[in-house]
Parts: C-alpha cells; structure tokens; sequence
C-alpha cells in the first residue's frame, strides 16, 4: 500500500523540482496548506469563559440587576466594579496573549522544502499536500509525508508513540509530523497537513495555555467550589433573617419593607465571593509572562510562571547551556607512528558532509576536502548509538572502513583484550580530564560490510588511528548563575551526553565540585535506586535521550520540582517529562515544540530573573489571597451568625463596596505587582486559610458585638451601619498592615493612602450622604475604642501564630537546602 501511494504521489509531485507557485497557491485556495487551530496561547473564547462566564459572576449580574430593577442603583456599584474587573481581567489576557503570540511567529519553526526546483525555507503553515520535505539530523518533521528517497534516515517517534528506539525509514515509510530526525537525511512528500496531521496534535498538547500543574489555580477552584456549595443555603438564612427583621414575611411583603431585606441580603452573598482573588491571579500570571516577554523569554503556557517559583533542582544539559554551543576543533593526537593511508581524508570527508553535526562540521578548516567523495557504504551517527562508520570505494584514497565516535562506545568490545585500545581509551580519559571533547578515529582494514551496515554493527577488526579533541567555550555567566542557584537552595544537577570526565572539567570551570563525574553507564534501572545515585552525584556523562527522561522521572518521584534545560534533540524527552521544561532558541524546534518556555536569545543568565518572577507571582498573590479569603471567611461568618440571630445585614452593597476598595481591592492590585522573591513552600491553600480563617472570624464577632450593642441601645439601623462599616474598615487596613510586613516606601505609601481614603469616606459631605453614614453616638464611639483595639491586638496574635507556625519561606526552606547539598557533596 504505501510503494502505492508513493508512486501516485510522485506522479504528481517530481520530488527533483517540487511543487510550482500555482500548485502551490492551488492548494492554499483548496484549504490544503498546514495551518490548524493555533494552540500556542489560551483562545479568546477560554479568556472571556474564565473571566465572564462564571457562577459567581451569574450570582453578581443576577444581584446587580435586581438592585437596578428595585431602583438602589446606589447599591449596585459593585456590579459595576465586578463588570470592570472582568474587562480588566479579559483586557490583561488578551493582549499578554497578542504579546506572546507575536513573541510565537517570529521564533516559530521553520520547514525546508523543494519548490520550483530550488530548495528553501518556509514557515510551517505555509507547507501544502504534496510538498517536497527535506529532512536532515535535528529537524522536527513538519507534515506528515511518505519518503521518496533517504540516507540511513533515522527517526524517533518516541513523543508520539513512546517507542525509544530510533527507527530506520526506506523510501515508502511513513514519516509523522512531530517526529525528530536524529540521523542521515532524506525527502519525503506530504500527505496530511494542518489537524490532520501529528503535528498539529503534538504543538497543541505541548504548547496550549493549560492549567494543569497549577497550585494557585487548583488552590482556589477548591475554594470556589466550597463557596458554591455553601452559598445557597447560606443565602436561604440571610434573606430569612432580613424578611424577619422587616416584620416577618408577610408584614415585609404588604409594607414593602421586602425591598430593604433583598438589598441587604444581596450584600450579604455578594461579600462571601472572592470575585478579585481569580482576577488577581490571571493579572499576575498575564503580567510575569509579558514582563519575562519583554527579557526575551518566552512563556508558552502562562501557568508555567507559577511553576518557576516551585523549582527546587534543575537539571542542566552542558553543550548550549553551560557552553555557548559552539564546538572548536583543538588539536588531533596520533595513537601510532605509521598511520593508515588515507585518515586525513577520512575527516575532511566527515566535516564536509552536508548533515554533519556541529562536531563533525569543526574539522572542515584543519581538513578541507578538496574534491567531491562519495561514500559507498555508510552507517549514521546516531546519540544512542554515538559513533558514525563510513567506507569509501576503490581508488579513492582511503581504503577500508573509518569509524568516528565516543572512544568508549567505538572500543568497548576491544578494550580488555587489545593492548592497543585499552591505551588508546587512557590517553582519551587523560584528554577528556582536561576539559576537552574527545572522538576517536578507528580503521578497519575491510570495507564495510552490507550486514554490518544494515544492522549498524561494528567492523570488525577496528584499530585505533587518532584521538581528537574540540572545545566548547564556557559562557561567561554561567558561573554566576550557578552561584544564584545555589545561594537561592536550587539544586544543579548536570545531564550531558559527554564524557563524564569533560563534563566535570566544565564544571569545576563554573564552581561545581563534581568529582570526575558519573557515568551513566553504570546508572541503575530501577527507578529508587537511580533516584539516590541522583541524590549523592552532581554531574552525570553519557547519558542517552531515554536515560535523560528517566532521571527526571526519578527526581520527580522523590518529590522535588524539576526543571530541565536543553537545546539538543537528546533533550527532548527529558523536557517533557520535567515540571518546567526551558529550551533555548538556538535549539531544536523539537526541543523548542515540547519545552514551556524559550529563551529567545539563549542566554542561560536570565535564568535567575525567570526564578524570580515566578516566586515574586506566587508570594504575592499568596499575600493577596489572604485578604480576599478574610473578607470571604468573614462574609460567611457574618451571614451565620447574623442569620441565626435573625438581625438584618449590617451593610448597605454600597457600604461593603467601599470598604473592599479601600482594604482588598486597590492595595491588592498593587501588592501582586510588587518584586517579591521569597522562595515558594508547598501547602499554599492551607497557610492561606490557617490565617484568613481566624482573622474573619476576629472581624465577624467584632462587628456582631458593635451591632448587638448598638440595637441594644435603640440605635436606629443607619447608625448601626454607619458603625458597622467604620468597624470593618478600621480592622480590615490593620490585616492590610500585618499582611505587608516588612514595610517599603511603596507598601506604606499604598497603606497610607488607604488610611486617607478612609478619611475621606467618612467626613467628605457628599461621600457621606451617598454612604448614608450617620453621625455615632457617644456609645457607639466607646464601643468602637474597646472593640477594635482589641480586634488589632487579636489580629497581631494570628499573625504572630502563623509566621511561628509556617515560618517564612526562607526559614522553612534552609534545613533541606543544606540537607540537599551536602548531600550532592
């Protein structure tokens, strides 16, 4: 079947000249190019879901519109501050979407594809059916396709199929988008594009805006549900109490009092929904990812800045992030005085072939092919395999098979038995130790034999020739990175393919105390075990794709939060299964494709600042949250203990708006935007509710005693609200205060500023005749003076309670940060 649908697409594509201009627009006009829905960052249909088509937004609109039907539009203004909430909140995540979305397209992938007979580069979506595809190592196929024609072309599959094998493609096969080339090269012709193909599939499931990973996010939907379950019967007592307190039911209802009953229970529930906190949220994670935007990082998935401060190892690929990737050809060392003929042009011919990896292409200077060579049997490089073999025909100068690879892998079979190999793999550890990459070059005095080619075996009969060494350089601020990790009780563990001993000497360069490295050939399968080899050793050398991925795997099983660096093919995997997967620009489009956040100018130095953000994200909104679940947990309160008692609500709609402004809403905006870089402790929820819990219950029995002592006395109910609100006010900007420690300029500037809108509120005319305050006797004012003093004294206790309780995030994070390194030690 597929030679069948190969030949019939050849017959209309001729893979030579590829398709025309007009076959091309032909198949744009048809819908038939590669553009499927664009995932990469949340829809403008899931942004105005999360911010406007809520509960609890339907419960706000309901109440708003029913206060504006009663003609109170007076007490309707928190409808009008929910409304601009939510335009804020779709506002902020439309255009951090646009942001992030340009930031996308100009570092999108490319694809490479014949056209008119000229090979060229395109974007992705402008790949059509029956395009031409040219494959080389490290390309992420961009469309699925069936191969016309290829060279040992090697592909792994395994983010589409879990298959960690790479596989052998002949012309026929099918190759799926989202798959990685990682040897030889070819062309394919496309079959399926845009959702119908893998791609489409893959970029959706890697890049989409998601929510899952997300402490704070899961954190207050639990919240939101408990809300949701207990609001209705909550609502059931307050409009009992209030239809009571107007008379009772019928009385109420002939009288007209209903009226005052439905406003006051309509702010009752209205106080119980923390309706700013998911702004707050959305803002902060919009916010930190158009801020690391502007730094030339880019966010694919908005959740991802919370993640950030939740990090505590990560996981380092050498070449790309320590190095700057750039591989140096530094010198070629002779194993025997009589060297077989032709060894010089066996190098010149490997750094002169078109897909030649970085290494192989550092030879070209120091040996320049000077004329075309063909091979006439040849076995690709591949990472899992690491060495490449090559046999030339007769006449060309260099008889015999060479093989160029990692010393150890290409002399394993013979180094116990051979003199000569087991000298050659010493003089290569003593080079590696000195920091420098080391190849082997190895003759076979046969050529390459078919069975050995298409099994990818070893010749027989190998000799060592020559060790050759490249250099990376180091990046100038990678040791000033690693100095941030570790001060800040960030755990590096460093994960390359290299020797170990080359690794190591990097890492000795950058400050890491890392031994002479492990080798990861000698890691165990098992997943505990291999987790506290993890735990004793820093830096680890040829490790292979799959082992990459299950290191992580292990790490994530003994509870640490990893993220993991990367620019390579190899690193693909590895990526994916970490919490935080950060590729850099100059990568792979597979590594870019999975990872979910780039550095787009890949440089490892804005690591640090994309730690920070994220911690500054998630302790700020943790700050915030405790605000908006005090005025939640004493809403609740309230509505109990004031629905039991059957005392109407204390508060006009108005009343509470003003309030919340004044001690929640303005000074939280504010605070979730502050630098912040305390480092992230799990248990967000529970540190949240051990202090907003008590605190609203401080505030609900504060304003319960004022209240019953004002009815008591005959107060009329304006001068019971009028206290009432001072009452929250006065309490609610002293849970401000404890919630803002320490103090900045900034901090006391927003708090004092809190203190003179209180001022205002209260004594400016036309503020108080639309707040209905009345004037407090000198009863209520006595009350006021025993109650809320008291009330601060209470509120410092809880805070005092909690920081002993919790500890800061510093304190509770120190022990295992000394634990975790002297462990690596």
């Amino acid at each position: 079947m597929g030679d069948e649908q190969l030949a019939a697409q050849q017959a209309v594509t001729d893979p030579g000249r590829g398709l025309t201009a007009a076959d091309v627009e032909a198949r744009v006009r048809d819908g038939r190019a590669n553009v499927a829905d664009d995932a990469s960052s949340r829809s403008i249909w899931s942004i105005l879901r999360a911010n406007v088509f809520t509960l609890f937004n339907g419960i706000v609109v309901t109440g708003f519109l029913l206060l504006l039907i009663l003609g109170r539009w007076q007490d309707a203004l928190f409808g009008i501050a929910a409304i601009t909430n939510a335009a804020i909140g779709v506002v902020q995540e439309y255009r951090a979407k646009r942001a992030l979305d340009r930031l996308a397209l100009l570092h999108a992938p490319r694809a490479r594809v014949v056209r008119d007979g000229v090979e060229g580069e395109i974007d992705v979506r402008g790949v059509v059916e029956d395009d031409v595809l040219v494959l080389r190592s490290g390309d992420q196929v961009t469309a699925d396709g069936r191969l016309v024609d290829g060279v040992r072309l090697e592909v792994d599959e395994s983010l589409l199929t879990g298959e960690s094998e790479p596989i052998d493609k002949a012309p026929g096969d099918r190759v799926l988008s989202g798959s990685i080339v990682v040897g030889g090269q070819g062309r394919a012709i496309v079959t399926d594009v845009g959702d119908a193909a893998y791609a489409s599939k893959l970029t959706a499931e890697a890049k989409r805006f998601s929510l899952v990973g997300s402490e704070l996010r899961s954190s207050i939907d639990r919240i939101l549900k408990w809300i949701a379950w207990a609001i209705f019967p909550i609502m059931i007592i307050v409009v009992n109490a209030n239809m009571v307190a107007a008379g009772g039911w019928s009385r109420a209802i002939e009288t007209g009092q209903w009226r005052d009953a439905a406003v006051a229970s309509v702010a009752a529930v209205i106080a119980m929904i923390p309706l700013g906190l998911v702004l707050m949220t959305s803002i902060a994670f919009a916010f930190g990812a158009v801020k690391l935007g502007s730094h030339n990082v880019l966010v694919q998935e908005l959740p991802a800045v919370e993640g950030l401060a939740r990090v505590d190892l990560i996981c380092l690929d050498k070449t790309g992030t320590l190095t700057s990737g750039e591989v140096r050809f530094d010198g070629v060392h002779p194993l025997d005085d009589a060297q077989p003929a032709g060894w010089r042009l066996a190098l010149a011919w490997n750094g002169a072939e078109p897909d030649a990896n970085a290494t192989a292409r550092s030879l070209r200077d120091e040996f320049p092919l000077a004329a075309p060579l063909e091979a006439a049997s040849r076995i690709e490089f591949s990472s899992a395999r690491k060495w490449s073999a090559v046999a030339f025909g007769e006449g060309a100068g260099a008889p015999g098979t060479w093989v160029l690879g990692a010393p150890e892998f290409v002399l394993r079979d013979a180094a116990s038995a051979d003199a000569a190999a087991s000298a050659a793999l010493e003089r290569a550890g003593a080079l590696a130790e000195s920091g420098r990459r080391t190849l082997l070059l190895a003759h076979a005095p046969d050529p390459l034999g078919e069975a050995d080619a298409e099994a990818a075996r070893l010749p027989h009969g190998l000799t060592p020739v020559a060790l050759l060494t490249f250099r990376e350089a180091v990046r100038d601020d990678a040791a000033e990175t690693l100095r941030y990790f570790a001060q800040e009780g960030v755990a590096v563990r460093i994960i390359s393919g290299d020797n170990p001993r080359t690794v190591a000497a990097v890492a000795r360069e950058v400050g890491l105390d890392a031994g002479d490295g492990f080798d990861a050939r000698e890691l165990p399968d098992d997943p505990d075990e291999l987790g506290e080899v993890l735990e004793q050793h820093l830096v680890f050398g040829r490790v292979t794709p799959v082992q990459k991925r299950e290191m992580v795997r292990a790490l994530r099983a003994r509870g640490h939060t990893v993220a993991m660096t990367g620019d390579g093919v190899n690193d693909a995997l590895a990526i994916k299964e970490a919490d935080i997967g950060i590729a850099m620009e100059s990568g792979s489009a597979a590594t870019k494709a999975v990872s979910r956040i780039v550095l787009l100018d890949s440089r490892f130095s804005h690591m640090p600042g994309v730690v920070v953000e994220g911690r500054r994200v998630i302790a700020n909104i943790e700050r915030v949250s405790m605000l908006f679940l005090s005025k939640t947990a004493y809403a609740i309160a309230m509505a109990v203990i004031f629905g039991v008692l059957l005392w109407p609500f204390p508060f006009l709609p108005r009343q509470l708006s003003v309030t919340d402004g004044l001690t929640i809403g303005i000074p939280a905006f504010l605070l979730a935007l502050l630098p912040n870089a305390r480092r992230y402790v799990p248990g967000f929820l529970r540190r949240s509710l051990s202090f907003a819990v008590p605190a609203g219950l401080v505030v609900a029995v504060a304003i319960a005693v004022v209240s019953g002592h004002a009815r008591a006395l005959g107060f009329e109910e304006a001068v019971v609200r009028t206290a009432c609100t001072i009452t929250l006010a006065l309490i609610g900007l002293w849970i401000l205060a404890v919630l803002s420690r320490p103090f900045t300029w900034i901090k006391t500037g927003v708090l004092a500023a809190m203190v003179v809108g209180l001022v205002l509120v209260t004594t400016v005319p036309i503020a108080v005749q639309f707040l209905e305050f009345e004037p407090l006797p000198v009863e209520t004012l006595v009350d006021l003076a025993i109650v809320v003093p008291i009330s601060w004294i209470l509120i410092e206790a809880i805070g005092f309670w909690h920081r002993r309780r919790f500890g800061t995030a510093s304190e509770i994070a120190e022990p295992e940060r000394r634990r975790r390194h002297a462990g690596g030690r």
